[in-house]
């Protein structure tokens, strides 16, 4: 199966696609669930996986972000490439308000997050660091993300949440299982580590997140039914 990554317009305030928004994409794909389906993407950032789900034939497709330049760049996108999605400026109980859903896909935020982060030489251009701090475990959104899942979904609708293994992969489905869904990894990939990791990799070494001298890190993508 061809896999059709969209095009979009960057900006220097918004998380821009990486390896994880397209992995995601494959993971959305290959599923087949998305086609005639009620999609939400939340943490939509540039919007290019709320896009994909457009293009995938989502009957319809609702995409949040906490930030308004992430929803307004990603409506550009959306508009740009000649489909229909609902961008909104929200959090995660607007999403639940907005739901169910047939269909979420998430790529939120999960980098571990030092006491130093603010000080850290990150290149700019890279994004708002919203879009990747997410505590010191990572697991700021995907706690409660995954504790709330079932509320989102309609009966026998689907999750894919992509995150890095630094924050936990066995948690994520240890929680998602204990609220009843159905969870496996679905999708992983080696990744060599972007600008935020290189510039964390020390901190993270000398708290044990990571073995020293490592420099690359696996995404996951995991898909969570609700029966």
């Amino acid at each position: 199966m061809t896999i059709l990554y969209p095009d979009v317009q960057e900006s220097v305030d918004v998380y821009a696609p990486q390896h994880d928004s397209y992995l995601l994409i494959e993971a959305m794909t290959l599923s087949g669930l998305v086609k005639g389906s009620r999609v939400l993407d939340f943490c939509t950032g540039s919007g290019v996986v709320a896009i994909a789900a457009a293009q995938l034939g989502a009957r319809t497709v609702t995409a949040f972000d906490i930030c308004p330049r992430a929803v307004g760049c990603a409506a550009t996108n959306a508009g740009d490439a000649g489909v229909d999605v609902d961008a909104r400026v929200g959090t995660w109980a607007d999403a639940l308000a907005a739901g169910p859903f047939d269909v979420v896909v998430s790529n939120p935020p999960y980098v571990p997050t030092g006491p130093h982060a603010h000080s850290e030489n990150i290149p700019a251009g890279v994004g708002s660091a919203t879009a990747w701090n997410a505590g010191i475990d990572g697991r700021l959104v995907l706690n409660p993300m995954c504790d709330r899942a079932p509320e989102l979904l309609s009966d026998g609708g689907t999750m894919l949440i992509v995150h890095s293994e630094l924050s936990d992969t066995e948690q994520s489905l240890r929680r998602l299982r204990s609220v009843g869904l159905r969870s496996e990894v679905v999708l992983n990939q080696l990744i060599p580590f972007g600008p935020v990791l290189k510039a964390r990799a020390n901190w993270l070494e000398s708290t044990g997140r990571l073995p020293v001298g490592r420099r690359e890190e696996e995404i996951v993508v995991i898909r969570a039914e609700k029966r």
